[in-house]
């Protein structure tokens, strides 16, 4: 259901609850176990995973009265510092949960608010993601807002994909991290910062302080004589660095300053002589501070803040590698369950797989985080901006993934691997869970559509490869792929151009980027250039935001309103005259027409342009409204007629009998999400909506399927509350006034200081900022016409109400009609008449599968003397031959029946082709072949790719297909020499 801050309004830049805590305190018992192993040189064990504020060790995970705290923190110190320098003892881990609910508490307990994790989609429009755990904050270290406290503290979802090639090549790049941050908003400085630091670092998490070294900027001097002589840090273990790694700037002017960093040194052992701290064998730097206190002016001078800031970053996956004793950050806790089940669906051994298998793993770990947490954001997969860098991970998951073997069900094997990093999400973002069903529903989609354009992409790629590779051998040129065939890629099947560098750099091909630029820019003037697209193009879209207001939405009250035509945009680029049979996005001053919002779609309608007359001169279909940067709405829709300018005035008016559907859906998903409280359990929770114009879906949170008792006793509920005729209450009010009203939030919505109020009286009280029937009699009638589960704990239920009733009504009446006139009985007789059906249908196929299995063993006992022997010292009956168009079943058995005929020791290879477009192998081979090393199920693999297929078994039996049948004579062709050549070299 729609949410709302003060009707379609914006939600405040920071939201600081009134707990200081992030999180609730957890129970205290562990939440899951982990097989955990690591590579050579560290320890194999296993891995609990513990609740945030626990640390894992023999002593009590009691986090209650301050007395005891400090007893605790103590034996903790003392346990990981025992750790952390005597290798032969016994294991003793720290959860990432444990790390960042530590680190918050300590920051806590020096005064900072904890500030919950703002959301991967910046309200910073320089930025496309939130890249760092200061980007919240941005606004009060420029000084454009206020700060609202003079302390905070962090644990920030970040995404970088700048370093995506990187991701597991080595132990530390990922494109989603965690940044642990304290800030100090003209507060504390400098000594305060560093102090704190060291003590959460050497006290609070025991690292030892030999292994500890610090970077200072080269020129602060204050720094450096802090961390000496306040905190004790040898000379030689604090390095002085250029402006290049160790001075901030927010860009070429505004504020700055020097930063110091904290580095941990796995091998102390190699001295302190010609140290460099950039050495990723030796060195990981964890926890940066950064001392803003200057202001860089135009002419490049810096002059002294008179506000100076504390922006911190401690990376949670580097602290957790380090205390967790693991050689990267992928082999932590907080990711290390996501390839173990990525492992385990490829059938591999992480620990025994080599580093490419490992390098994919990772992929896959680490993108399948930065996916999820980003598609619970709001991000979809799409070709522009924020969604491309989702669909641009997800892609290359998917081919990781393939290339690992990972099979999933239906098809698509990330929704499955993504459920284990949705359960690890529960400290990250408790919101992630209620979203579970869109997330996985989103990556199930995009998943299945990449794999039908990866494969055909991919023959094509694989060509063109081949060609490359060729031609550079006859010139004796470096192999190379040309931007017209990479640009071909990216714009008929949708390959990322990384996504064919990639592939092509593995084949030793490099791929013409300038080449490809030029193709690009050819199709954009193309596209500039076509009939009636836009007359005159205007200044670049970035500036869009500095001179459109936000919309003023008048729909609650009015369908229709004369409104001003703001700005006009066709693929993405502002113009100022779109003419007809062209899409179009527009912006107008006030719109009657709801943005999809809430779960409920966007409305349709018409924008008409009337001439001085009052002659209509122009039409405009809206298909979509969509909000973007706020509240600024979008209509999106067609030229129909005419000509549309920026600046002319325009009738909006929104089509009625769609708002209407849309109206009674939503009603009649509250009443919906009412009666499942009160009939099945108080405690169920929404999990998603949709309200469209013919049908609404709700999930929830629910742990069993519904029974038809269940589901009719909702729908009679609900359609009692439609009979009453009640009229509903919409009001605007405080937030804090509506919880205590008893109004259901939407768990995981951000909501401003005013909300919007639904009521049904007596039955459901809701913050929406939807659109609602004025009475429930006008919903009419509610019918479900689905339940289902959708996610672990998750159901959805779909249902219709009001038109969309009737027409659901009408068209399964004609459905029957249909069926009652070809099986000639009434509608009361079909399924009787189809259960006599598909009974009969059983027995005709049973009998068509005997005749065939007989036809098959006649056919095998007609080509029994074709066998041929191979060996000298053993002689090894062999045979391999086409059966024609016999099925995969009828194959087998034809195979085990000559294994039967021809005995031990022999091996049998048949192909057939049993429909257009299908090839079937079959590979059967006695134990004593099988004893000679040779297994059918690595036989018949590379024969059936022959085939544009694959298949596998076990060692003496093994199937396979594929989809190209004119190449079946050369693919048994080759199984027959090949199968001489191994049988000959064996038995010799």
């Amino acid at each position: 259901m729609a949410s709302l801050n003060l009707v379609h309004g914006r939600q405040s830049l920071l939201h600081s609850p009134d707990s200081t805590m992030l999180f609730r305190r957890p129970p205290s018992h562990p939440l899951s176990n982990y097989s955990f192993s690591t590579s050579s040189g560290f320890h194999t064990r296993t891995l609990a995973r513990f609740s945030p504020g626990i640390l894992v060790c023999r002593i009590s995970s009691s986090r209650g009265a301050r007395s005891n705290r400090s007893r605790i923190r103590s034996a903790s110190v003392q346990r990981v510092t025992e750790e952390l320098t005597d290798d032969e003892s016994k294991d003793s881990l720290i959860s990432g949960d444990s790390i960042r609910q530590r680190f918050l508490d300590f920051y806590a307990s020096r005064g900072h608010k904890i500030i919950p994790s703002a959301s991967l989609v910046p309200d910073d429009p320089t930025v496309l993601l939130t890249i760092a755990g200061m980007l919240p904050f941005k606004p009060i270290f420029l000084g454009k807002i206020p700060r609202q406290v003079p302390r905070a503290t962090t644990a920030q979802r970040c995404i970088r994909t700048n370093d995506v090639e990187n991701v597991g090549r080595t132990a530390r790049h990922h494109t989603f991290f965690e940044m642990l941050g304290n800030f100090s908003f003209g507060d504390y400085f400098k000594k305060e910062a560093i102090q704190w630091s060291w003590e959460l670092s050497t006290k609070e998490f025991g690292l030892l302080p030999e292994r500890l070294w610090i970077s200072v900027y080269e020129d602060d001097d204050e720094a450096f004589e802090i961390w000496h002589n306040k905190v004790g840090v040898p000379f030689e273990r604090i390095k002085r660095m250029g402006e290049d790694d160790n001075f901030w700037m927010s860009g070429a002017t505004g504020p700055c300053g020097p930063c110091s960093e904290i580095y941990y040194d796995f091998h102390p052992e190699r001295g302190t002589a010609d140290v460099d701290l950039g050495d990723d064998t030796r060195f990981i730097e964890f926890y940066n501070l950064v001392f803003m206190e200057y202001n860089k002016k135009d002419d490049g001078t810096l002059e002294p803040l008179k506000q100076k800031n504390i922006d911190t970053g401690l990376g949670l996956e580097r602290l957790a590698r380090i205390l967790q004793k693991v050689p990267n950050n992928y082999e932590t806790d907080l990711i290390y369950p996501i390839i173990e089940k990525a492992s385990t669906m490829a059938n591999i051994s992480y620990p025994s797989a080599d580093e490419q298998t490992k390098l994919k793993l990772k992929i896959v770990g680490d993108h399948l985080r930065a996916i999820v947490y980003l598609i619970s954001d709001g991000v979809l997969p799409s070709n522009i901006g924020r969604g491309y860098v989702v669909r641009r991970l997800i892609r290359r998951v998917v081919r990781a993934g393939r290339s690992l073997g990972i099979k999933g069900v239906e098809g698509a094997f990330l929704p499955i691997i993504a459920e284990k990093v949705i359960e690890l999400s529960n400290h990250i973002d408790s919101d992630v869970k209620i979203r579970a069903s869109r997330i996985l529903e989103e990556l199930k989609k995009e998943e299945l559509n990449f794999v039908q354009t990866l494969e055909r992409g991919e023959t094509l790629l694989e060509k063109m490869l081949v060609d490359a590779l060729s031609n550079a051998k006859k010139s004796g040129t470096v192999p190379c792929l040309s931007g017209k065939d990479a640009f071909l890629l990216y714009d008929t099947f949708g390959f990322p151009v990384e996504l064919t560098t990639e592939i092509a750099e593995e084949q030793g091909v490099t791929v013409d980027m300038n080449g490809f630029d030029i193709e690009m820019e050819n199709q954009r003037r193309l596209s500039r250039a076509a009939h009636n697209v836009v007359k005159l193009a205007v200044e670049d879209g970035a500036n869009l935001t500095d001179t459109i207001n936000e919309t003023e939405f008048v729909g609650y009250d009015t369908l229709s309103t004369q409104a001003v035509v703001e700005s006009l945009t066709v693929n993405g680029s502002p113009v100022i005259q779109v003419s007809e049979g062209n899409d179009v996005e527009v912006l107008l001053n006030r719109t009657p027409f709801y943005a999809e919002s809430g779960g409920q779609i966007g409305d349709n309608g018409f924008l008409y342009v009337t001439g001085s007359e009052k002659q209509q001169t122009a039409v405009v279909e809206i298909k979509d409204v969509q909000k973007s940067l706020g509240d600024i709405f979008v209509h999106k829709g067609t030229i129909k007629e005419g000509i549309l300018e920026v600046g002319r005035d325009v009738q909006a008016a929104v089509d009625a009998k769609l708002r209407q559907r849309a109206k009674v859906h939503h009603t009649a998903t509250h009443l919906l999400q009412s009666a499942l409280k009160k009939l099945i359990s108080p405690e169920i929770s929404q999990a998603g909506s949709l309200v469209a114009f013919d049908r609404l879906r709700f999930d929830f949170n629910y742990g069993h399927a519904l029974t038809d008792t269940q589901l009719e006793e909702i729908e009679r509920l609900i359609n009692d509350w439609i009979e009453a005729s009640t009229f509903l209450k919409t009001k605007v009010m405080p937030l804090r006034d509506a919880k205590e009203a008893g109004a259901i939030a939407m768990f995981g919505e951000k909501y401003g200081e005013q909300v919007r109020v639904v009521e049904v009286p007596g039955v459901s009280m809701e913050l929406c900022g939807g659109t609602h029937v004025s009475n429930t009699s006008e919903i009419r009638v509610f019918k479900i016409i689905s339940e289902q589960g959708i996610a672990s704990g998750v159901r959805r239920i779909e249902a219709v109400a009001g038109e969309a009733f009737i027409e659901y009504i009408n068209v399964r009446e004609s459905q029957m009609k249909n069926l009652c006139s070809m099986l000639k009985v009434k509608a009361e007789e079909v399924t009787t008449r189809v259960e006599k059906l598909l009974e009969e249908l059983r027995t005709s196929r049973n009998e068509v599968a005997d005749l065939r299995t007989k036809a098959a063993v006649f056919k095998a006992l007609m080509i029994a003397n074709k066998a041929f022997e191979v060996g000298t010292s053993q002689k090894i009956r062999v045979m391999v031959e086409s059966l024609d168009d016999v099925d995969a079943d009828s194959l087998k058995v034809a195979a085990e029946h000559l294994i039967g005929t021809l005995q031990d020791p022999a091996a049998v290879i048949l192909g057939s082709c049993p429909g257009e477009g299908k090839v079937s192998l079959v590979a059967a081979f006695t134990p004593a072949v099988v004893d000679l090393g040779i297994q059918a199920g690595k036989f018949i693999g590379p024969i059936a790719k022959l085939c544009g297929g694959g298949g596998g078994g076990k060692p003496n039996f093994a199937q396979a297909g594929g989809r190209k049948p004119e190449n079946l004579p050369r693919a048994l062709e080759k199984a027959r020499e090949d199968i001489i050549s191994i049988l000959s070299e064996k038995e010799s």
